[in-house]
């Protein structure tokens, strides 16, 4: 937590503060690039980075290695992910020379309705407990993906995290930050306390501490079953049985039923061209179209000329982000109840429309919608990796809020994600929630390819903050000639108080906040508040990111994120 906090200080530094010392002089990069010429892998926690490295050692493609990693993430970072939680992903496959899409995200309990919400006087769905529970989607995506692209078995994949998870490993400096900060909170709902804290004596139950080691005989069953079972040991059998019960007993609505049914589905990417790289994110019910949006928002403008830090730079960037988060709020949703005009929403000509909103001199106070709809009837792990034979995984998963909702089913070793506080309460809006729908989601994989060819996969986690970080991140390199760490390293911009699509905020009307991470210099900072946007001062909300680039000369380069606790590295 110290690194983290060290980049936040204060916001009068110079641009060359962060990393000045380093002999190479490059500003920001607080390490150097990882290059390897056979195969690498980028993740939040340095074990399930190796993790990952030996599967692809022991004749694995990068698709076996991304879930043996993401797996391992659900024991060693549960304040991010695990198997209660949703994963997507943008998978590279050398065959066909294409990219495919994975939206592997859960549906609402069939039994629960917008009118229990509105008997028990809710005009929000509470961020933990049993009502913002959805069906957990991720074990289902690692079995759909590696049918296509795995060539180790599942057992093998899953066989490295069961042996963390019965014989311990230590735990990491901003896991245990975030855990001690989730106890708390989750601690109340029933299956959290037994099985995510440990006896400190005098202490009482408490989370684990830096170094401390940690053991999940419980998820080492579960995945067991799982390895053994296939995925419909989850979803089917015994596990399922236990959940449904589980529910039963705590007021909740999730079932066996819910469960059974699921499935996720295969899906296009879709695309901008930003200064010659096309930029590829998932459709909605996701987020990353934001990406784009604000990428098509910025191509007329110089910013290479601007530089990096200058008031224009981070004007323009906040107010692009304004105008396509007034899109988010209003169109992205499940699209087999509402289809969102994603290919206007992502077209050059609706960019230069909505272009026109943007004043140089001034921040906007509020930004609406392009689009109205027409109705018909989330912390975060992201981790990529790349093989000797050209395959590379964007792969993102999450729990949602940090831990998730807090509920624990006894034995089970994992706790359900909280998605569900996505949904609207109250009719006419496209993420209203219905039962056996999917909510407006947070977390999104992205890709980034040139003249047809793989260039970059990568991921910024984080709520809210995911999009702006793709965005920011393609600026970095392609107008500000960052390499791949410093792209990652260099201090980023989170604009915060945009309209919600859950709902949970009225519409932004006061022009939000702008929360800018230190590196940005003082005279920046004056000359945002002469143009009326009201900077803030904030520790750690710019999300987490890992990189894995296609190095010209042969082989990867890679980059992890350096505000946690993770790990590029290759062979």
């Amino acid at each position: 937590m110290r690194r983290l906090l060290s980049l936040t200080v204060a916001l009068c530094l110079p641009l060359t503060a962060v990393a000045a010392d380093r002999i190479t002089g490059q500003p920001f990069a607080t390490r150097s690039e990882v290059y390897a010429p056979s195969a690498i892998a980028a993740t939040s926690h340095p074990l399930a980075t190796q993790i990952a490295l030996d599967v692809m050692k022991a004749g694995g493609s990068a698709m076996d290695a991304a879930i043996a990693a993401n797996a391992a993430l659900g024991l060693m970072e549960p304040t991010g992910n695990g198997i209660g939680g949703d994963l997507f992903a943008i998978v590279w496959d050398p065959k066909t020379k294409k990219l495919h899409g994975y939206n592997g995200s859960g549906r609402s309990p069939k039994a629960l309705t917008l009118a229990e919400f509105q008997r028990r006087g809710l005009t929000d769905i509470p961020p933990h407990g049993p009502l913002p529970v959805t069906v957990p989607g991720t074990v289902d995506a690692w079995f759909a993906l590696h049918a296509r692209f795995g060539r180790r078995t599942m057992a093998q994949n899953l066989a490295p995290t069961i042996a963390y998870a019965r014989n311990g490993h230590p735990v990491h400096e901003t896991i245990a930050y975030y855990w001690n900060r989730s106890v708390p909170v989750l601690g109340k709902w029933p299956g959290f306390t037994e099985q995510f804290t440990v006896d400190g004596g005098q202490d009482g139950r408490r989370a684990p501490r830096t170094g401390e080691t940690w053991k999940n005989p419980n998820l080492a069953d579960t995945l067991q079953a799982i390895a053994d079972g296939g995925r419909d040991a989850f979803y089917k059998g015994a596990i399922a049985r236990t959940i449904d019960a589980y529910f039963k007993a705590n007021d909740g609505f999730l079932a066996y039923e819910d469960l059974a049914a699921h499935a996720g589905e295969w899906v296009e990417p879709v695309s901008t061209n930003y200064r010659g790289v096309d930029v590829w994110e998932l459709p909605p019910n996701g987020q990353g179209i934001a990406a784009l949006q604000i990428l098509n928002l910025l191509e007329p403008y110089d910013l290479k000329s601007y530089g990096f830090g200058s008031p224009e730079h981070v004007h323009l960037f906040t107010e692009a982000k304004k105008l396509a988060f007034a899109d988010r709020a209003a169109s992205y949703a499940d699209p087999d109840y509402y289809k969102a005009p994603t290919a206007r929403l992502i077209s050059k000509a609706y960019a230069r429309e909505r272009g026109k909103l943007i004043s140089l001199d001034r921040a906007a106070r509020a930004a609406e919608p392009g689009v109205i709809p027409e109705l018909n009837e989330g912390d975060t792990i992201y981790l990529t990796t790349a093989d000797a034979d050209g395959m590379m995984v964007s792969l993102i998963q999450s729990n949602y809020r940090g831990m998730g909702s807090g509920m624990a089913p006894p034995g089970l070793g994992f706790i359900f994600q909280d998605r569900g506080e996505q949904f609207v309460l109250k009719e006419g809006h496209a993420n209203t929630f219905a039962p056996g729908k999917r909510p407006f989601h947070t977390i999104i994989p992205a890709f980034a390819t040139k003249g047809g060819k793989p260039w970059l996969s990568f991921g910024v986690m984080g709520g809210a903050m995911q999009p702006q970080g793709h965005a920011q991140i393609i600026m970095n390199l392609v107008d500000f000639g960052m390499n791949l760490q410093e792209a990652g390293d260099a201090p980023r911009i989170q604009h915060d108080g945009s309209t919600d699509p859950a709902g949970q905020a009225t519409a932004m009307a006061d022009g939000g906040e702008l929360d800018l991470e230190s590196g940005f210099p003082y005279e920046t900072v004056r000359a945002l508040m002469r143009k009326g946007h009201s900077v803030r001062f904030a520790d750690g909300p710019y999300g987490g990111y890992q990189a894995i680039m296609v190095n010209p000369n042969g082989g990867y380069v890679g980059a992890s994120e350096s505000r946690k606790d993770g790990q590029a590295a290759g062979y």
